[in-house]
C-alpha cells in the first residue's frame, strides 16, 4: 500500500537544478521541426562552461552500473528530443523522419552532434552508441554577447533549410538541417489529391500553380487546372490553364479558351485578364478586351479606367484623354480622383499610363 501513495505522491515541481522546461519549433519548407530541452543557466560560472561544466568529447561514466564513455545531454535533465516530420539532410547527411535523443560530444575546434534511436533516457547517462542514428562533425562559433539560458534557436532560413545553433555563454554549436524540398511537396501533392482535398476546387488550382510555378509536371498542371474548373469555373482557373497552354507553347489553344470564356466574366474579372495582358506586353489584346468591358459596362469607373489604359498601350493618348473626365467624375474616393489627375498628365505629354 506505501508503494503504491509512493508512486501516485509526485507533484508538479519546476525542473531540477534551477533550469527550465523549453520547447522549440519551426517549419522548413513543409518539415515541421521541434525540440524539447531544459535550459540551465549560468549562475555565475561566465566563462566556465565549456571545457568544464560541459565536458569535453566523451567522459567515462558508471553512474547507473553499466560503465560507459558518455556525450553531453545538449541541455539539462531529460533528454534533448528533436524531432522531424519528414526525412532530412543534417549537414548534409541523411536522416529519416522521427524523434531521436540529442546529444553532444564537445571539443572546442571540432564538436560531434549525435541523434539517438534512444528517447526515453535522463540526460546521457544511458546513451549507446548503438543506438546512434547519425553523428555529424561541426566546428563551434564564438559569440559577441552572454547567452544566460541554454538556448535553441533557427536561423540562416531559406525555403528549404535552416541553421539550428545551441547557444550558452559565449559560444553556439550550430548544426545545418536541409530537406528536398521540391520532392516532398510533390508527394504531399499527390497523396492530398487523393483524399478529400479533391472536392475543393482550390486544391487543384494549387497544385497546378505550384507545377506552372517550377516549370514541372505541366501536363498534369493543365489536368488539375481543367478539374478545378469544371467544379467552379471561375476566371482565376480558366486564366490559370491559358498560363499552362502558354508555357506548353500552345497559344493557339490558349487564345481560343480565353475567346470562348472572356464572355463569362464579370467586369472585375475582365478587367484584371486586361491588366494581365498589359504585363504580358499583349497591348492590341489587352485593347480589345477593355474596350469589351466598357461595352458591357457603360459609365463605370474600372471600365472607363480601362479604357484609358486600353488606348494608351496602343500608343491612341488623343482618345485615351477623352475618358479623363468622366472617369474622374465616376472616382469613388480622393486617392482615384488624384490617380486619375496623375495619368491625365502623362497623357498630355504622349506617356504610356501603363509604364
Amino acid at each position: 500500500m506505501l508503494s503504491v501513495f509512493a508512486t501516485n505522491a509526485q507533484l508538479t515541481m519546476p525542473a531540477n537544478g534551477g533550469s527550465v522546461k523549453a520547447t522549440i519549433g519551426e517549419t522548413i519548407g513543409i518539415t515541421d521541426v521541434k525540440i524539447s530541452y531544459g535550459r540551465p543557466g549560468l549562475r555565475g560560472r561566465d566563462g566556465k562552461v565549456w571545457g568544464s561544466v560541459v565536458h569535453e568529447g566523451f567522459m567515462a561514466d558508471a553512474s547507473f552500473g553499466k560503465p560507459r564513455n558518455i556525450p553531453w545531454r545538449a541541455g539539462a535533465n531529460e533528454n534533448t528530443i528533436i524531432e522531424f516530420s519528414t526525412d532530412v539532410m543534417v549537414e548534409g547527411k541523411p536522416l529519416k523522419a522521427g524523434k531521436y535523443g540529442l546529444h553532444i560530444a564537445y571539443g572546442a575546434d571540432n564538436s560531434i552532434v549525435i541523434f539517438s534511436n534512444s528517447t526515453e533516457g535522463w540526460g546521457s547517462y544511458f546513451y549507446d552508441a548503438n543506438e546512434d542514428a547519425l553523428r555529424v562533425n561541426v566546428k563551434p562559433v564564438s559569440e559577441q554577447y552572454t547567452t544566460e539560458r541554454l538556448t535553441y534557436s533557427f536561423r540562416n532560413q531559406t525555403d528549404s533549410s535552416a541553421e539550428i545553433a545551441l547557444t550558452w555563454d559565449k559560444l553556439s554549436i550550430p548544426f545545418t538541417v536541409s530537406t528536398q524540398l521540391q520532392k516532398l511537396q510533390l508527394a504531399s501533392i499527390e497523396r492530398e489529391m487523393n483524399g478529400q482535398k479533391t472536392f475543393n476546387p482550390n486544391a487543384y488550382f494549387e497544385a497546378a500553380g505550384y507545377y506552372l510555378d517550377n516549370n514541372i509536371m505541366l501536363d498534369k498542371a493543365l489536368e488539375y487546372a481543367r478539374q478545378g474548373s469544371r467544379i467552379v469555373p471561375t476566371f482565376f482557373g480558366i486564366n490559370l490553364q491559358r498560363r499552362v497552354l502558354l508555357q506548353l507553347n500552345r497559344k493557339r489553344e490558349a487564345d481560343s479558351l480565353m475567346a470562348a470564356s472572356v464572355i463569362r466574366f464579370s467586369m472585375a474579372e475582365m478587367n484584371s485578364y486586361g491588366r494581365t495582358l498589359l504585363r504580358e506586353k499583349e497591348m492590341k489584346k489587352a485593347r480589345e478586351i477593355f474596350e469589351l468591358n466598357y461595352k458591357k459596362n457603360p459609365d463605370n469607373f474600372v471600365t472607363l479606367v480601362g479604357m484609358m489604359r486600353g488606348c494608351s498601350a496602343v500608343g491612341d493618348y488623343k482618345k485615351a484623354l477623352s475618358f479623363c473626365d468622366k472617369a474622374k467624375a465616376k472616382a469613388p474616393d480622393d486617392n482615384s480622383r488624384k490617380a486619375i489627375e496623375r495619368m491625365t498628365a502623362m497623357l498630355k505629354e504622349n506617356k504610356d499610363i501603363n509604364s
